[in-house]
């Protein structure tokens, strides 16, 4: 049986798109970073002792929150095993994408082996980090192999880049801000029509932009998720609400994505991601069938 949550539309299956699982991996690649210091400390985070373990600590999590499924996002390049453990676990739970660096050597083989053996959906790419435009060929080869496989899903993070837990370790971010804008995944969402293309946090401060591709490429999704701190940047002062409903005017109720951006332990879930957004939601006089796309209906379609 789903599980349902309640909402002021009634039970709904609500589907969460951006949920980071940080694996016991992520936690090792950090503590190198840092000569090898206990960084779950530092940071006050709990360090999963297995994949498996942070999985059914997850599922749990979803559970007390009536969160029926969530896709999990592996935070460090090429992590599948772990991601791949949590979906084999609860593949009625999860799905999972993992953060793919298109310039390093045999990405696209790295995916093949990653889909049929850790069971991913598809990849999650970040330009500014890795330092490479989206209209690089090593991309376009990389989207080949993954268009190849049914409903891919490739995440695709644009705007600010800002990664607080690096920054409370003192560990560099290098991030270049020239692949960063929205505009540059048009013609990879116009030639790999079969890929699902996500762009989380609005399009985190290329709002306009982000709209603009979407509006022009029916397989491009906005997510939701994060506390969207990059409206700092938007002229006239807009709120969330004036987010939602502009997205909403362009795009209509079918290609947003709900999204929490949950990620460490003790903290868990972040519910009042979940409720702030049904409150505005409910403001802005969304009916029940179109939120019911929104906080979940939308994430299951594409993956199915």
């Amino acid at each position: 049986m789903p599980v349902l949550a309640d909402t002021p539309w009634g039970e709904i299956e609500i589907a969460d798109a951006h949920v980071h699982f940080f694996s016991p991996a992520f936690f090792k690649s950090l503590a190198e970073q840092k000569n090898g210091e206990p960084v779950a400390r530092l940071l006050g985070w709990d360090d999963p002792s297995s994949s498996e373990d942070l999985a059914a600590r997850w599922v749990a999590e979803l559970d007390r929150h009536r969160i029926s499924r969530a896709m999990l996002i592996a935070s460090i390049p090429n992590d599948t095993e772990s991601a791949g453990a949590a979906v084999n676990a609860y593949i009625d739970r999860f799905s999972a994408v993992y953060m793919a660096n298109p310039l390093l050597p045999s990405a696209d083989i790295r995916f093949q082996n990653a889909y049929k053996e850790d069971r991913v959906s598809g990849v999650f790419l970040f330009p500014a980090m890795h330092h490479y435009s989206l209209h690089d060929d090593k991309v376009c080869a990389l989207m080949q192999v993954i268009a190849g496989h049914p409903n891919p899903v490739v995440y695709v993070h644009c705007g600010v880049l800002s990664i607080g837990f690096r920054k409370k370790l003192d560990l560099p971010s290098h991030f270049d801000l020239r692949y960063s804008n929205p505009i540059d995944l048009q013609s990879l969402a116009t030639r790999f029509t079969r890929i699902n293309f996500v762009v989380p946090h609005f399009g985190g401060g290329f709002f306009r932009e982000a709209l603009m591709v979407a509006d022009q490429c029916p397989n491009v999704y906005l997510d939701t998720s994060s506390s969207n701190a990059w409206m700092r940047y938007q002229p006239g002062g807009m709120d969330l609400a004036g987010v939602f409903r502009q997205a909403l005017e362009v795009l209509g109720p079918k290609r947003l994505l709900y999204g929490s951006d949950s990620s460490w332990f003790p903290r868990g879930y972040i519910k009042k991601t979940l409720d702030d957004q049904i409150r505005i939601l409910r403001q802005l006089g969304v009916d029940a069938q179109a939120a019911a796309d929104i906080l979940g209906e939308n994430l299951r379609r594409i993956m199915r």
